[in-house]
């Protein structure tokens, strides 16, 4: 199935205040008025905002009314603002930290100086709580926040519960879906749409690559889109003027879950573990110009996908030994390599570990104080091994009541199959000021999702091998081996392509802001 989707979106926000327009998914923005001391606009004040971790510098001129915009801003912070006109005091603010698709509102009453330019800072700049500027109910969620929250899967779920609204990946009560999940602007979602899980096994990139997440419910800022309900946007770490790396690993057993509740006891645990092992660096690549970020994390999670194993006399336990012998499995195995040169594998050793590979690069480039561009890609693996379908039959003729697997049946290790959920992402991100009143945010996204099945064995058929009519009351024989590529994994999978380019114009025109957008969207499923 292919869908090709052009969008012409032209938003069109007309008598809007300056103050109560949201910016984007993956940017920041800074509005305000400037007045002295008796609240006339200050026409004509300079507004410089310093991202002081990387040096990036945005500025802005108060118009007739003394009101100022700054778009494209770069999340998170401290920031430090000057505020200056001439024959008066330079106003300082620092400490100030931005949340994501949030404006962040800076009034700023200017005190004359007739007799020398003097300086006032002020420290620790804050919004109020009861921000007119948000364009719905939003929770913003810092890379600080999440280190310090407890996860069990150390996925995006485990974090988004933070909003009084979700329930995993759903929220207020909906289908998770129609949740929209974004990375820097690409799009995360499943869009074949058989399950609500994320790409990636459910995991698609490492929380330690992530620098906030925003959680948005019914916004009504028309360019948070493709979700009813609720949508999860998230941007990635960038690098700074320091240098920087962190090295984590995570590990889990059996032993650090309970097995009673009381006086109750549940019996011994179930034998399981699980570990991460990841890293982080960033740094300038040229200081205030150039920077990189990057992140590795490989999860491993020992699994016994097959538990069972042959018998060397023929007799079962009903528990862990199989009826079928080594003897035959060998006998089988030689006759196929012989004959038609075909590898079973092994029918004592099998592929079972879960796998989790995940890695990011991401460059941030200040090409003047007017232009700034993000580059980020990243790749995600999961893979997870299963054993044969193990009752479906052809014609009647064997029992599919019995697996192909168990007491009665055996198979090989090349006749298992593993489900891939393989991830490619990336974003190009250009945000320009032209002029005082006049900014761009430009935004192409590629997103390459697959989940497909996969094995180690050569092109062959699948064969089942009877051995004894089991008196099981229906008119079958019992399976006793299976040899050959897995049933159903041949050429199986779901593919989709999701590439995106979008531009939004904005307009400030005293009081009010224009916004002019168009969007061009194209998505394959097969």
């Amino acid at each position: 199935m292919k869908h090709l989707k052009h969008t012409l979106a032209i938003l069109l926000f007309m008598l809007i205040p300056v103050l109560a327009l949201a910016q984007g998914s993956t940017t920041s923005s800074m509005s305000g008025q400037i007045t002295d001391s008796q609240g006339a606009p200050q026409a004509g004040a300079t507004i410089v905002a310093t991202h002081v971790p990387s040096g990036s510098i945005y500025g802005a001129t108060a118009n007739a009314q003394g009101l100022f915009s700054i778009q494209g801003m770069r999340p998170g912070g401290p920031y430090k603002v000057e505020v200056s006109f001439i024959g008066y005091s330079k106003e300082t603010f620092t400490d100030i930290n931005l949340s994501l698709g949030e404006i962040f509102g800076l009034n700023v009453g200017m005190t004359e100086s007739s007799t020398e330019l003097n300086v006032v800072t002020v420290v620790g700049a804050k919004p109020s709580k009861f921000n007119m500027l948000k364009t719905g109910a939003t929770t913003n969620i810092s890379a600080e926040q999440m280190t310090m929250m407890p996860t069990i899967n150390r996925n995006i779920g485990d974090i988004s519960r933070i909003s009084p609204y979700a329930n995993g990946m759903s929220f207020s009560g909906g289908d998770g879906r129609s949740t929209n999940f974004t990375v820097d602007g690409s799009n995360f979602n499943n869009n074949f749409g058989l399950s609500s899980n994320l790409p990636g096994g459910g995991n698609p990139i490492s929380l330690d690559a992530i620098e906030e997440v925003q959680v948005v419910i019914a916004p009504f800022d028309v360019r948070q889109t493709n979700f009813i309900g609720g949508g999860i946007n998230a941007i990635t770490k960038s690098g700074t003027n320091t240098y920087k790396a962190t090295a984590y690993t995570y590990y889990t057993n059996q032993n650090m879950r309970g097995n009673k509740i009381g006086d109750h006891d549940f019996g011994d645990r179930t034998k399981e573990s699980n570990s991460i092992y990841g890293f982080t660096v960033g740094g300038p690549i040229i200081k205030n110009k150039l920077f990189f970020f990057g992140n590795l994390e490989y999860e491993k999670t020992p699994q016994q996908v097959i538990r069972w194993r042959a018998s060397t006399n023929g007799v079962s336990d009903q528990q862990t030994i199989s009826r079928v012998t080594e003897s035959d499995l060998q006998t089988v195995s030689d006759f196929l390599r012989d004959n038609y040169g075909y590898e079973t594998g092994s029918y004592s050793s099998f592929p079972a570990d879960e796998s989790n590979l995940k890695y990011l690069a991401r460059l941030d480039w200040n090409i003047t104080d007017a232009h700034k561009l993000s580059v980020r890609f990243n790749h995600t693996k999961n893979t997870a091994w299963n054993p044969p379908n193990g009752n479906s039959t052809d014609g009647g003729y064997r029992d599919s009541r019995k697996n192909r697997v168990g007491e009665f049946s055996f198979s090989y290790a090349n006749s298992m199959y593993s489900m891939d959920n393989i991830v490619n992402s990336g974003s190009l991100e250009l945000n320009s000021r032209f002029s005082n009143n006049i900014s761009n945010q430009l935004l192409v996204t590629y997103s390459d999702i697959k989940d497909v099945r996969g094995s180690t064995s050569s092109p062959f058929p699948f064969i089942d091998i009877m051995s004894g009519d089991i008196a099981t009351g229906v008119d079958a024989l019992a399976p006793y081996i299976s040899a050959g590529y897995e049933l159903f994994t041949w050429n199986n999978g779901v593919k989709n392509k999701i590439i995106t380019a979008t531009d939004n114009l904005t307009y400030s025109l005293d009081a009010h802001k224009i916004t002019a957008g168009v969007s061009f969207e194209y998505q394959m499923a097969d």
